[in-house]
Parts: structure tokens; C-alpha cells; sequence
């Protein structure tokens, strides 16, 4: 195992020696674990690993990415439909961290760890023991009771898997309250005897459930005879040493840098391990002895700074709690900033910075290191404390080099005592980072023998940053209650990553109507448009064909305007913008958008699809949503294309009326659109009026979702919006060959989409709105006298042929192919199309005005007035 200035000496080889302990597996064993010797009455030896970020400084992208490897197995093992039912429970407090990025790995799956620390008002919803554990008690406390109760497969992760015990232990309990079909067991290493691999296996037979494991190394410790008793003796004997100042045994070889060098690779082999170059001889002095605690030397308040990170209020700092998948997008959307102020505060000289985390606070200061490590020049490491000791041997043979020792500082439920923090002292770094939540925030942390006083006497300088504690909100508060975003596959065609649904799923309603009932019924005042769905129009082979002809005729000219579009919105709105789309025909557009940021930027954009209802407004539940897991200023509404600008005011004003209510301010009503021939917005991808193909269909281009309805026997007050999914569409559904079609011609708009942007940064748009003027124009001019009936531009004359009872389509003189579709279902509809000179628009659909059912005869189609 080569690991930095340990000349190639396995971490483990000092146990070995002196206890006769062999470790036999895999060939990249030794390379994930060392061995130290614990002072615990049950096990003498302790598996120190080097990727874990618990006991051995490590960089954060290989922690992080050996739990994300393990989590993108586990979802290939499980499949899309299973991994989006699925929940993972991590351990605390040694695989919190790596349980959160398992989760990460799998992508659709809550997260939740067991904590040993109880919080005020949280009900438990289970506990276990961990036998050969020095501290043993584990409790769960999910916010939402419900996390672990349902079927999908439970995914336990822990860092290793040694005699199955706290598996079992764990399962047995949940499976008694909460049954299940499938577990998933997951671990860095699997070190069980053959003995204990069969336990596992009847276990699964017993309780008549299917029980998988998945681990990146497997072996065995062999273990000799009176091992147990030897080592304690040599603890005893190691630990009265360090109090007379001799040291048996271990040659002295400070300053040292005892940390593994980065891996390459999400899941490193042995032979990746590296020496760093110039480790060696980079370290400062620290003491001798095994404890290298000491030193009680307050250090200077001028070297310990406090960094406020702007966490992102109401997001958990952790899992204890639960952390679901909108929890996840809303991290990373933060992340960079928080990094971004991190790195500010780092001493500009820093050449080695280590990230310390607290005990069961391992996931974010982890995630934050990832990010700090991508920004900074400096050799970025990441540990934590921890509550278990070990003996710590200055021998480059030996994982534990050095240990500081300081009072809990968290006021624990069992009452104070030692926490330690290893492989610290005397390992150069010139900065450390503490993470603490704000429960860890104490005096004690701050007292002359607290933890800040150690790190201050063993590093130049000591930065503080404190993540808010997450308590959860009383359980009867609305916002707490509502549910997470729906996602495909459960819910729409789409990737469960392109879109979250913030609806609520309609499907098994019969909500349809004939579309001359529903017109009769909307024009009379006896509905809402809202309160129905329009019978799905099937097309016909000849329109589909024109479908994929216009698709292929205008993919890059989309592909430019989704260019255009998403560069202005990260230029002017937001770095890290949240895109929401307007449901349903914002949905494909904001896909896209974030399609574009991946492909351009590497960008991981949150996106979801939200109601608004014209003369209703927008779903305050929603809103309300999207100010809880998100910073409102964050937020871009997207749509497909303005008409004459109907919706844009709705939302304006729905927005405003939303801010007043809940007392949430910080939206941004302006809607960002892929085409803007009404010139009402500030934000678009083109002003031409040209066939955008989304436009030609309904669900079958939009995931298969339905318009979204808002009726109050089926919506009540604390519900989104809801819509169906037309599952049995699923032949039809073009939606994912119109997001590829346009995406493929991402890379040929590049230049032209960079030449449009740097135009529209010095052009001015500010809205004229002559769209509207246009509309009333029109109104008057046809005798309509409302401009409700007047649907402006291709994309909403489209949408008269399909929903609603057209009476006429005006069409541009001259128009081309854009209207070729147009003009089929015209013909189909029996509805005339009449050629206009001057119109701002390439076409515009006029709804019949007095509409009855005698006026279009028996079948819809002939429209007199």
C-alpha cells in the first residue's frame, strides 16, 4: 500500500506484527484499510479506513466518490423503477457520510442515518443495538413517520460489514413494524467469515425476504488465539508510556504526513494509491508521545475565524432527520457559493488545508470540501471527530499516528465525555476548517481545553463554521406536510432527473369531456376550463409525419433559442438558477434549459413543472414548495412561447398576491421564454413566431401529462394542482425523441448562440406588449368584443385545433411550412383559413365567439355564425 510518506509501508503491518492479526482478501484490501488497536473490552483491532473520511484525512472527492460508486451499483442492481422506491438508512456516526453519498449515487432515493443523539419532539420511529460498538444505542428520527413504512427495498449502509450483527439487529427490528420484500446491504468492505455469510442467507430465508450485498472489497481479519487479551495489554502498556514520556517500541519519525494520497477514480484499486510529492518534511513538529494531547496552549483569537456559509434556511444539515432527493437538488445548488465564501477566508499562502467535520456531521462539510478542493490551489483533506478511542502510535506501520483528546462540546444525552480527533496534530496543515452544527456551538468547544484551543496549538490557523441544527417543523404547520415532487417513471415519461412535478396525480379520475360540452360550458360561465380536460386528440399518420418533418426542419433553429435563452437566464438571473416550468408546455423548454447547462457548463439544474390558471393564478402550494427547499431569488419561471401575454400578467400578479399571503417575498415573476412574439417578456431565446414541434401535440410531446386541473372537490386548500398520466399514450409518446432531436444540435448553435447573446446584452427589450395591442385589435376588428377568444401566435393557434371550437385561423400572408400543420388540422376541423397582410404574428386562431352546440352542428366541425 503506498501511502504518502510511509515509504510504502502498510498501514496496518505495526498490529500485525505484534499481534499476529492477518488481513487476506481482495487484492485492493490493503489499499482501502490499516489497523489500529481500540480501547474497547469487546474487539481489540480496529479497521481504519482510508476512504471512509473518519480517522484518516482523505480527499474529499475520493470519499465522496466511493459512496457514490457504491450508489450507482446499487441502482443498477436494482433497476429505475425499484430505485425510486427505494430508501437508504446510513449509521451513525461513522457511515452518515458515506450512507449520504450512497444515496447520492442512487439518486432517487430519501436518505435517512440513526443518530445517538435524541431531539425534543422528534417521536422514534425504531432503534437498534450495535453489539462490539464502545458506544451502542441507535435511534431513528425521521421528520416524516411515514419514510420507512413503505415496501420499496430498504438499502442499510455501513462502513464495514463484519459479522452481520448490526445488519440483523437492524433489519429484524424494521422488518417487524414495517415489512419488506427486499434489502440491499451495502459496505466499503465485507470482512465477514464464511460462518457469518451464511447467517445472512438464512436470515433472508427466515423473515421470506431478499437480502443483497454490495461492497467495493471483500476478505477476513484472521484473528489468533488470546488476541483480545494481548491487545488490551498492549494498550495498557502503550497508554502508561505516554504518561512517563517513553514510547516502546515506535521509532521516532515526526514531522509526518500519515494521510493516503488522492485516488483516482470513483472506486480506486491498490496500485492507485500514490505518494504526494513533497509530503515529507512538510509537516510541523508535534509531540512524541502516542496521545499528542498535551499541548493545552490557547491559541491566538486572531488566527480562529468564523465563516458564515449561508446555509440555505430549512435545509438539514444532515440525514438524521431525512434528506430527500428536492433536499439533495437544493444542496447542490448551494454548494458553490458556500465554497466560494470558504475559500475566501483561507489564508491566501495555505498549501494544506484539512476540512474537519463533527462526529455525525459528515455529509455536508464533506460535500463542501469537494467543492472547496475544486477552487483552491491547496491540497484539500477531509476528516471528523469521533466518540471512539483508539490508541494512537507514532510508527509509519500504524494507521493512528496521532490523537487530540477534548471534552463533548454537543451536551450528549449520555452525559460528557472524551472525543478525539486523529491524525491531526503534526500533519502540516496550515489551515483546518471545523464543521460544527449549531448545537455543537457550545462554551466547551470554545474552553481553554476545547477542541478550537488543540487545533489552534497544532495549526497556524483555525476557521469555524457552523451549519445550522435541523429540528423539525411541528407536524401540523402545512409546508411540512406537503408531499414531494412526483417524477417519472411513476409520474410522466421524462427522466426522474429532467423534472419534478409539483402536482398531484389525477390519473384514475375521469376528467375528459367532449370538447363542444366543455366549450359550451366554459362560455356560458357554468365552468372553468380548468375543471375539465379535453378528450387527448389522437393524430393521424399524415400529421404525425408532419410532426417529425417540422422537428427535423426546425431542431437546430430550437436548439439556438434554447441556446439563447438559458445563457441569458445564468448571465442575468442566477449562477444556479432553479428552473420551473409553467405546466404543460413549459415542461419540454425547461428540459431543455437544463440540457443546455449541462452540456455547456456541467450545470445540474433543479427543474420543476409547477400550475397556473388563467383567472386562478399560480398553485400557492407550489410556491410555498419551492420557498421551503429553495431561495425564491433562485427561481426562474420558464414557458414555451407568449401569445399576447395573458399568462405573463397572471403570474405577476399571482406572484404578488402569493409574497402578500405568506409573507415569502424574493420571486421573480418575469417569465424566461423560448419565443416571444408578443414582446412581453425581458427573457427569450427569439422573437420570430416560428413552429416550435412541442406545440403540434399535446401529452405525447410532454411527458404524457395532461393540462393541469384545479377543481375544488378534488384539489383541496393544502394540495398542488393536479394532472393525469396517460400511461396507455405510451406508444405515441414522442416526448424524449423531441428533447434528443434538439439537444443533438447543441454543439453546431454554439457560436450562433454566443453571437445572439452578446447582441441581446447591449439590445433593448424592454416589452412594448404590441402583441396585445394586436389581440384587441383583432377583437374589435371581427366583432368578437373578448380578447379571452383570440389566441395569437403559432403555438396557441395550435392549441385551438386541439382543445378548444376554432371558428377561423387568421395566417400571414406568405407564411410557409411553420404552418403546415396548422393548415392540416384546418382542414381536418373543416375551419377556414384566412390570409391577412398585415399581422404581427405568423398566425392567429379565433375561438368561436358565440358557441353553441347548433352553431357547429352535431360533430363540432362546421362553425357558422
Amino acid at each position: 500500500m503506498n501511502i504518502a510518506a510511509n515509504n510504502g509501508v502498510w498501514s496496518g503491518s505495526w498490529v500485525a506484527e505484534r499481534l499476529g492479526v492477518e488481513l487476506v482478501g481482495d487484492d485492493g484490501l490493503r489499499a482501502l484499510l490499516g489497523l489500529a488497536l481500540r480501547r474497547n473490552p469487546k474487539r481489540a483491532h480496529l479497521l481504519v479506513s482510508n476512504v471512509l473520511g473518519k480517522h484518516v484525512p482523505q480527499s474529499p472527492s475520493v470519499v465522496h466518490g466511493h459512496g457514490f460508486a457504491l450508489g450507482r451499483r446499487v441502482r443498477g442492481l436494482l433497476g429505475e423503477q425499484e430505485a425510486a422506491r427505494s430508501v437508504v438508512l446510513g449509521y451513525a456516526e461513522t457511515a452518515t457520510g458515506l450512507g449520504h453519498s450512497v444515496a447520492d449515487g442512487i439518486g432517487l432515493a430519501p436518505y435517512l442515518h440513526s443518530t445517538r443523539r435524541p431531539v425534543a419532539g422528534v417521536a422514534s420511529a425504531g432503534g437498534f443495538e450495535e453489539a462490539h460498538s464502545h458506544a451502542t444505542s441507535h435511534l431513528l428520527l425521521p421528520e416524516d413517520p411515514a419514510l420507512l413504512a413503505g415496501d420499496g427495498p430498504l438499502v442499510l449502509v455501513d462502513d464495514e460489514f463484519s459479522t452481520g450483527n448490526t445488519v440483523l439487529n437492524t433489519i429484524r427490528d424494521l422488518h417487524a413494524r414495517y415489512p419488506r420484500k427486499r434489502y440491499v446491504v451495502v459496505a466499503l468492505v465485507d470482512m465477514r467469515s464464511t460462518a457469518d455469510a451464511g447467517r445472512l442467507t438464512s436470515f433472508a430465508e427466515e423473515i421470506d425476504a431478499r437480502v443483497d450485498l454490495v461492497a467495493a472489497a471483500s476478505g477476513t481479519v484472521r484473528l489468533p488465539e488470546g488476541v483480545l487479551e494481548k491487545g488490551q495489554e498492549l494498550v495498557a502498556r502503550y497508554e502508561e508510556s505516554a504518561a512517563t514520556g517513553d514510547r516502546p517500541g515506535a521509532a521516532p519519525s515526526w514531522p509526518f504526513a500519515p494521510f493516503p494520497a488522492p485516488l483516482t477514480g470513483a472506486a480506486p484499486e491498490a496500485d492507485s494509491m500514490r505518494t504526494h510529492p513533497g509530503a515529507r518534511g512538510t509537516a510541523r513538529p508535534a509531540p512524541t508521545h502516542p496521545h499528542a494531547t498535551d499541548d493545552r496552549t490557547t491559541p491566538d483569537p486572531s488566527h480562529l475565524t468564523r465563516v458564515d456559509l449561508h446555509w440555505p434556511p430549512g435545509l438539514p444539515d444532515g440525514g438524521r432527520h431525512g434528506f430527500t432527493p428536492a433536499h439533495r437538488v437544493r444542496l447542490e445548488s448551494a454548494l458553490p457559493l458556500m465554497a466560494a465564501r470558504l475559500a475566501e477566508a483561507l489564508p491566501p499562502d495555505a498549501r494544506r488545508v484539512l476540512t474537519l467535520g463533527f462526529e455525525e456531521l459528515m455529509y455536508a462539510p464533506l460535500r463542501v470540501a469537494r467543492e472547496l478542493e475544486a477552487l483552491v490551489s491547496a491540497e484539500v483533506r477531509y476528516s471528523t471527530t469521533t466518540r471512539s478511542p483508539v490508541l494512537a502510535v507514532d510508527d509509519p506501520g500504524y494507521a493512528i499516528r496521532s490523537r487530540l483528546v477534548f471534552p463533548a462540546h454537543d451536551d450528549p444525552a449520555d452525559g460528557p465525555g472524551e472525543r478525539y480527533a486523529y491524525n491531526v496534530a503534526g500533519a502540516g496543515f496550515d489551515a483546518v476548517v471545523l464543521f460544527v452544527d449549531s448545537a455543537g456551538d457550545t462554551p466547551e468547544l470554545h474552553a481553554p481545553d476545547g477542541l478550537l484551543a488543540h487545533l489552534g496549538a497544532h495549526v497556524p490557523h483555525v476557521l469555524l463554521a457552523v451549519v445550522p441544527s435541523y429540528v423539525p417543523a411541528p407536524c401540523e404547520e402545512s409546508p411540512a406536510m406537503l408531499p414531494e415532487p412526483l417524477r417519472g417513471p411513476a409520474f410522466s415519461s421524462y427522466a426522474p432527473e429532467d423534472v419534478g412535478w409539483l402536482l398531484q396525480d389525477l390519473s384514475d379520475v375521469t376528467l375528459e369531456a367532449p370538447t363542444e360540452e366543455r366549450e359550451e360550458a366554459i362560455q356560458s360561465g357554468g365552468a372553468h376550463y380548468a375543471e375539465s380536460l379535453p378528450v387527448e386528440y389522437q393524430p393521424s399518420e399524415r400529421y404525425q409525419a408532419l410532426f417529425h418533418a417540422a422537428l427535423e426542419t426546425s431542431a437546430a433553429r430550437i436548439a439556438q433559442a434554447v441556446g439563447v435563452v438559458t445563457e441569458t437566464v445564468l448571465a442575468e438571473r442566477s449562477p444556479r438558477p432553479v428552473l420551473v416550468s409553467l405546466a404543460r408546455a413549459g415542461t419540454p423548454v425547461g428540459v431543455l434549459m437544463r440540457r443546455w447547462a449541462q452540456f455547456r457548463y456541467g450545470l445540474d439544474l433543479p427543474h420543476y413543472a409547477v400550475s397556473i390558471v388563467r383567472g386562478r393564478g399560480i398553485d400557492a402550494n407550489a410556491l410555498r414548495w419551492l420557498a421551503a427547499h429553495h431561495d425564491p431569488r433562485d427561481v426562474v419561471f420558464v414557458d414555451g412561447w407568449t401569445g399576447k401575454g395573458a399568462i405573463t400578467r397572471e403570474l405577476a400578479d399571482a406572484v404578488a398576491e402569493f409574497e402578500k399571503q405568506a409573507g415569502v417575498t424574493g420571486f421573480d415573476p418575469e417569465i424566461a421564454v423560448l419565443a416571444d412574439p408578443g414582446s412581453c417578456v425581458r427573457t427569450y431565446g427569439t422573437r420570430e413566431d416560428f413552429l416550435i414541434p412541442s406545440a403540434c401535440l399535446n401529452s405525447t410531446v410532454s411527458g404524457l401529462i395532461s393540462r393541469t386541473v384545479l377543481r375544488a372537490d378534488l384539489v383541496g386548500p393544502h394540495d398542488f394542482h393536479g394532472a393525469k398520466f396517460y400511461r396507455e399514450l405510451a406508444g405515441a409518446d414522442v416526448s424524449v425523441a423531441f428533447l434528443d432531436a434538439v439537444a443533438a444540435r447543441f454543439a453546431e448553435v454554439v457560436d450562433a448562440v454566443d453571437a445572439a447573446v452578446k447582441e441581446l446584452a447591449v439590445a433593448d427589450r424592454t416589452p412594448t406588449w404590441e402583441g396585445w395591442a394586436a389581440v384587441e385589435r383583432i377583437s374589435e376588428e371581427y366583432g368578437i368584443h373578448d380578447v379571452n377568444l383570440v389566441k395569437p401566435g403559432v403555438g396557441e393557434t395550435t392549441r385551438v385545433l386541439l382543445r378548444r371550437v376554432p371558428w377561423k385561423i387568421l395566417a400571414r400572408a406568405g407564411a410557409g411550412a411553420d404552418l403546415d400543420h396548422v393548415r392540416l388540422l384546418a382542414e381536418q376541423r373543416g375551419v377556414p383559413v384566412e390570409e391577412v397582410g398585415e399581422l404581427p404574428y405568423t398566425c392567429v386562431g379565433l375561438i368561436h365567439p358565440k358557441y353553441t352546440r347548433g352553431a357547429t352542428g352535431a360533430d363540432g366541425r362546421a362553425v357558422n355564425l
